[in-house]
């Protein structure tokens, strides 16, 4: 059962009680100057989606910090989208577009509302380590024996699974063979290899915590069977702009560097749930003057 978050709140006026300097009583609808109206929101979450998770936990205590009552929901993609759709849930921040997300805002979007992209540079990837032998996935086979023989990818049904799938036959990539199994795994090899020394290919995405963790480099991809460049934005319930105009203005105005991102993503990245809060309030200390300006 979803928690549905009120969108309006109906007031009657008290008999026999006037009150002064108000023109109306709009100023205590949702969104309004009442300091008694409740502002509650629901942020969903993408389970297991790095970004999704860093800017939710950011967003709540920014909201948090503004008098809001902010409630994390995690689901998968089809159950948000649904979710948001149906006022479920208030807001997304993790809509990759026009790619990724397309079949969803197809579905949904005339239920939703487009609030604003706050990372324009989102993008699948096959990387290596930064010093590796080669630039171009058009180098690579020339260089099977020097990059280990192998592509590490993640899971078997993932769509960047399949567009490397279309590199290996674009490019000619048969000598290598190409080791799906997990995102976990293939982040495991990449550690190890890197702490050896080794050269490596692995499939990515950006963002993801690993840029900062690693030092990597994205191979060009002269032919784009990998895609285009992507933004991330966020998205609302229906009616979200005029319920909480101040926070549709907010995510509006949202923009988030790979720097700034990534620091984040690696603080929280292996901590315990229960760790999560004070990590992001530490990091939000560290970088107050930016957290500030967002809702400036």
């Amino acid at each position: 059962m979803f928690k549905r978050s009120a969108t309006a709140f109906a007031v009657t006026a008290l008999a026999g009680i006037t009150l002064a300097g108000c023109a109306s009583d709009d100023s205590n609808a949702a969104g309004g100057d009442d300091a008694e109206a409740p502002k509650e929101l629901t942020l969903a979450v993408f389970n297991g989606w790095d970004e999704s998770l860093a800017t939710s936990l950011l967003w709540q205590q920014i909201l948090e910090g503004e008098g809001f009552d902010v409630e994390l929901e995690y689901a998968d993609p089809a159950v948000v989208f649904q979710g948001v759709a149906d006022g479920d849930y208030d807001i997304v921040t993790d809509v990759w577009l026009p790619l990724t997300h397309a079949a969803y805002i197809e579905e949904f979007g005339d239920d939703m509302v487009e609030l604003g992209a706050w990372f324009d540079s989102a993008a699948l990837t096959i990387a290596v380590n930064a010093d590796a032998p080669v630039d171009s996935i058009a180098d690579l086979p020339e260089y099977v024996e020097e990059m280990g023989g192998q592509i590490v990818g993640i899971e078997p049904g993932a769509g960047l699974t399949a567009a490397t799938e279309t590199a290996i036959e674009t490019y000619g990539l048969s000598d290598f063979e190409f080791i799906t199994s997990s995102t976990a795994a293939m982040l495991s090899e990449l550690d190890t290899a890197t702490s050896n020394g080794e050269n490596i290919i692995v499939t990515l995405w950006e963002p993801h915590w690993a840029y900062g963790a690693y030092d990597l480099k994205n191979l060009e991809d002269p032919e784009g069977v990998m895609g285009e460049a992507e933004q991330i934005v966020t998205y609302g319930r229906t009616g979200i702009d005029t319920d909480f105009p101040e926070v549709a203005e907010w995510f509006g105005n949202f923009s988030m560097d790979a720097e700034l991102l990534y620091d984040l993503e690696n603080q929280l990245q292996g901590a315990d749930s229960s760790d999560h809060e004070q990590i992001v309030a530490d990091w939000i200390a560290a970088h107050q003057e930016w957290v500030d300006s967002l809702t400036a």
